[in-house]
């Protein structure tokens, strides 16, 4: 993590400057870093006061790291279902464990959540451990990290898989801290490597502009979390058989820090781009928000759901909750048509996994048609209207 000596800071504004990803300012009198800095060290090396360090964290080796094997996978549980996410996990999980020829686990904590261990199983678990309490009726981060911690110390798998949502964000860490063992954000893939049976998590760095491929060699379990909707769910075996274990917690790990008062679902933007087979994203290209309301206009047309870029939202053209990309939500629809929209490495990571990419921009050297099934150069608003018509007619 970044360090800042605020007794040795002169917001002399160095560092701000020499950010390349805009993660440091200078508020009042102390520079203070956001959540995007990269770690990069720049603003290390240009600080004339020596006010700024990068602090690591030595980790213990441990022993003898073949004590411990297979692949396991904490599952989310929230509003009543499994999420999605914890399905992708199982398919990725289940091709990691037979390439290693070992079994694949399932952790599950909720407060009534027994009758959801067989489609776990269905979708690639051998074994689901079971934690039920009315404790964890309610997510209480404390008490999730904590019964994992338990879990993953008692049977010592290779590999620990989590989603990448709020929830995953919050416990794996908190876990990988606990254990001491490597951790990897934000994977886009997976893979073992056959020489050693090392797993390889790739995921974007600096800022998204290059894919980094990271190993933990020295440290059990490899811990990884995973952005939805990049990994394809196992097609369910309804006749695939599995054991369930009950976890019997000690009542010293349900004491909570934690009080729940209430629980709100969020109703102002019911749109979830990542449930829709086809998307029309608007970008840059559009020029204001205006172009959106030919963007959901095709939408319609499609029976799909608007999507947008980084700079769009930044814009304030459209919500967040529409933004593909690094810092938005990861799609894989059939279909995604990419409007006035450059391409970005940042954008691309979002959206690689469409099927089909139907990509409409003025510049013919637009990064987005190195992504493209299809390419259309011309002006969006030549374009999309005719597009539009075309659609119409058909149907008609």
């Amino acid at each position: 993590m970044l360090i800042i000596d605020s007794d040795k800071c002169t917001a002399c504004g160095v560092c701000e400057s020499s950010c390349a990803f805009g993660a440091i300012s200078v508020r009042g009198d102390c520079a203070v870093a956001s959540d995007s800095c990269t770690l990069c060290g720049a603003c290390v090396e240009n600080c004339p006061e020596h006010a700024l360090r990068i602090a690591t964290v030595e980790k213990q080796l441990q022993a003898d790291l073949s004590e411990y094997a297979g692949v396991m996978v904490f599952v989310e549980y929230r509003h009543g279902k499994i999420a999605p996410v914890s399905y992708e996990l199982l398919g990725i999980g289940r091709k990691l464990a037979d390439q290693r020829g070992v079994g694949l686990s399932a952790v599950l904590p909720g407060g009534s959540v027994g009758t959801l261990v067989q489609s776990l199983i269905v979708a690639g678990a051998d074994v689901v451990l079971l934690a039920e309490h009315p404790m964890l009726e309610q997510f209480r981060e404390d008490l999730y990290a904590s019964i994992l911690e338990m879990v993953i110390r008692e049977r010592r798998p290779e590999v620990v898989l989590a989603g990448a949502t709020s929830i995953g964000r919050s416990v794996i860490p908190y876990v990988a801290t606990a254990i001491g063992a490597g951790l990897t954000a934000d994977c886009t893939r997976l893979e073992i490597r056959k020489e050693d049976g090392m797993l390889l998590q790739t995921r974007p760095a600096f800022g998204g502009n290059i894919m980094a491929t990271i190993e933990c060699p020295q440290t059990r379990p490899q811990m990884a979390t995973v952005r939805p909707k990049v990994m394809a769910p196992a097609e369910p075996d309804a006749s695939r058989s599995g054991e369930v274990i009950r976890i019997q917690i000690p009542p010293e790990l349900l004491q909570s820090n934690i009080d729940v008062i209430e629980t709100v679902v969020n109703t102002e933007d019911h749109v979830n781009i990542q449930e829709f087979e086809t998307l029309v994203a608007g970008g840059r290209g559009l020029d204001s928000a205006k172009g959106f309301a030919l963007i959901r206009e095709l939408a319609a047309e499609l029976g799909g759901a608007v999507a947008a870029s980084r700079a769009a939202v930044d814009a304030g053209w459209i919500p967040y909750p529409h933004q593909v990309g690094q810092t938005g939500k990861t799609v894989s629809p059939k279909l995604y048509i990419a409007c006035g929209i450059s391409g970005a490495v940042q954008h691309a990571v979002g959206m690689q996994s469409a099927e089909i990419v139907v990509a409409i921009n003025r510049d013919k050297d637009a990064p987005i048609f190195d992504l493209a099934t299809y390419g259309v150069v011309g002006d969006l608003y030549e374009v999309v209207p005719r597009l539009i018509q075309r659609l119409q007619e058909s149907r008609g």
